[in-house]
């Protein structure tokens, strides 16, 4: 189930990278992007996205970051919904620093079927549909099995975490993980993709509040690697409810040590 789905994920996120790609080599760079930074290719991405998806699967819903003329007119909660965003990790696109992705996420009655995270600048591409695994293909090599790392300790674990306005200090959250290495990039994608993908173990999220988008087409990933994925305080995740917010937090891990981690997290409140 959902082969065709994948396909078309998979053939419209081909599409939008070339674009990306094409843009990022034009763009130039802005070393103190902020946070929340929006460009062109954002728009110019997600319309590609939605045009190609929309054209095979003209019945269904679409959940997307960029407000642009192609998905205002179409429904944005349903049985079958598309959660997408054209460029996660956009200061990384905009300082030109590579860490930057294109999540599409597949979604049905709540859970999420079927998801890719593509990373057009360095052709890395990792996707997956519920019940088939997690699969990863890098530049012209053959797709390969992923599978989560098989640390048992987080003594001993890699958490990847957002690039630090203060290297070096620790917040409240990943000081009470207290892992072994810290690695560092843009892109709640790439993060959920390293986990799926076995190089790192934890991924965990604070904001409050943030959106489907965010999140939802990495869930898939790391869950059909064998990892584990939940709120904060061990919440299940659902997508597609109104104003598609999410508000637990999230924490993805490769399952093995997803249990001390969310003690470790209640234990710093």
């Amino acid at each position: 189930m959902h082969e065709r789905e994948l396909e078309i994920a998979l053939a419209a996120a081909r599409l939008a990278g070339q674009h990306l790609v094409a843009e990022y080599e034009r763009f130039k760079a802005i070393p103190n992007a902020p946070a929340d930074i929006t460009t062109d290719a954002d728009r110019q991405a997600q319309d590609i996205i939605i045009e190609h998806i929309g054209a095979h699967f003209p019945g269904d819903a679409f959940c997307a970051e960029e407000q642009t003329a192609k998905v205002a007119g179409k429904p944005s909660t349903g049985q079958r919904l598309w959660i997408i965003d054209p460029i996660d990790g956009t200061r990384g696109f905009a300082q030109k620093n590579g860490e930057f992705s294109v999540m599409i996420g597949f979604v049905e009655g709540g859970e999420t079927v079927a998801g890719l995270v593509a990373q057009p600048a360095s052709g890395r591409l990792t996707y997956a549909t519920r019940g088939k695994g997690c699969w990863r293909k890098d530049g012209d090599a053959a797709p390969v099995r992923c599978e989560v790392a098989g640390t048992t300790e987080l003594s001993k674990s890699t958490l990847v975490q957002s690039r630090s306005r203060t290297p070096g200090k620790a917040s409240k959250t990943t000081a009470a993980i207290a892992p072994a290495h810290i690695v560092e990039t843009y892109s709640a994608g790439i993060k959920l993709a390293l986990v799926a993908r076995g190089e790192v173990d934890i991924y965990l999220n604070t904001y409050t509040e943030f959106h489907d988008w965010d999140i939802c087409a990495g869930h898939i990933l790391v869950t059909e690697a064998g990892g584990k994925v939940s709120g904060l305080k061990g919440e299940t995740l659902r997508y597609g409810l109104p104003g598609a917010w999410q508000r637990h937090g999230l924490l993805a891990t490769n399952g093995k040590i997803h249990d001390a981690a969310l003690d470790r997290l209640r234990s710093a409140g």
